[in-house]
């Protein structure tokens, strides 16, 4: 029983730790279509600017509890500014390339962005462990759990209900929808195609790099952090399907489950797992789970 509540905990809280960053691929793809592999540079950037601001604000001699503020301005400062750099400066030239074009150059990006965090944080590693060390622990099924990983589940099923609601029930999701589906066509109804992609973009970068920031207490945030997280981000929203939130959701399920069984059970197969699940997917359904339906031009 306790090895069964083991692995549940431990798949729901890195299936909500692949959410937060898959969703952000899996929003900018759906939008722009466009495959961003520096999304997993935001990721990092995220982790380790919270780091940063969560060491300073505590050697300050501040209250631990504002640390939860420096992991949201961490996630804000880095994809609000390298969101918007990115786009600008990168992404807006990329609008109806070859993908393999567009991949090249976010990787590009990517590789570029991971130097300059050696150049600006150093070789060292980081540890800020003030958020998780304030919450304490907690008893579920007879062992000790971190409530701080714990909250990550929360903050996984709020960030997917806020999206939800934002993209079927507001204004600028109907925007978004009639950019999806005809960007020529939005344009000529009024729509401002330059700001809704300008928005769509941070609105990623921002949720990439609040994944790094949330996570960055749990971990030990050092060099190469990102370059895990956008494989198995990728292979989340391949198997829930590109460009979709509740796919992003059910992908990242499968996955965290999957791998935290793999772990728990047959720990020799963990990394193969996720890309033996991935694999199955497309024999079935090479689209992903719940690919989002294409419009019909006739």
């Amino acid at each position: 029983m306790e090895t069964a509540v083991t692995t549940l905990l431990d798949g729901l809280v890195f299936s909500s730790y692949l959410f937060l960053v898959s969703v952000g691929l899996t929003i900018i793809f759906g939008v722009m279509k466009i495959l961003n592999v520096a999304h997993g540079s935001l990721y990092a950037w995220g982790a380790y600017t919270s780091a940063y601001l969560i060491g300073v604000w505590s050697e300050a001699g501040l209250a631990d509890a504002g640390t939860f503020l420096m992991i949201a301005a961490a996630a804000l400062l880095v994809g609000c500014v390298l969101g918007f750099v990115l786009e600008r400066g990168l992404i807006r030239f990329m609008y109806a390339r070859d993908e393999v074009i567009v991949v090249l150059a976010t990787f590009a990006a990517f590789l570029i962005l991971e130097d300059v965090i050696l150049l600006v944080f150093g070789v060292d590693p980081y540890f800020a462990y003030q958020p998780m060390a304030l919450l304490g622990s907690t008893e579920i099924g007879g062992i000790q759990r971190d409530v701080y990983s714990l909250t990550l589940i929360g903050l996984a099923v709020a960030v997917g209900v806020v999206l939800w609601v934002g993209l079927t029930r507001t204004r600028w999701g109907r925007l978004l929808t009639a950019v999806i589906h005809d960007r020529e066509v939005a344009a000529a109804m009024g729509i401002d195609v330059t700001t809704v992609y300008v928005v769509t973009f941070m609105l990623g970068a921002v949720l990439g790099a609040l994944g790094g920031a949330y996570v960055a207490p749990m971990v030990s945030v050092a060099p190469g952090f990102g370059i895990e997280v956008i494989v198995l981000s990728f292979a989340v929203v391949v198997i829930g399907g590109m460009g979709s939130i509740p796919g992003a959701a059910i992908g990242a399920l499968i996955v965290g489950i999957a791998r935290a069984v793999a772990v728990h059970q047959l720990p020799e197969v963990e990394l193969f797992v996720v890309y033996g699940v991935m694999a199955v997917v497309l024999v079935f359904r090479p689209q992903g789970l719940f690919a989002p339906a294409r419009a019909r031009k006739i």
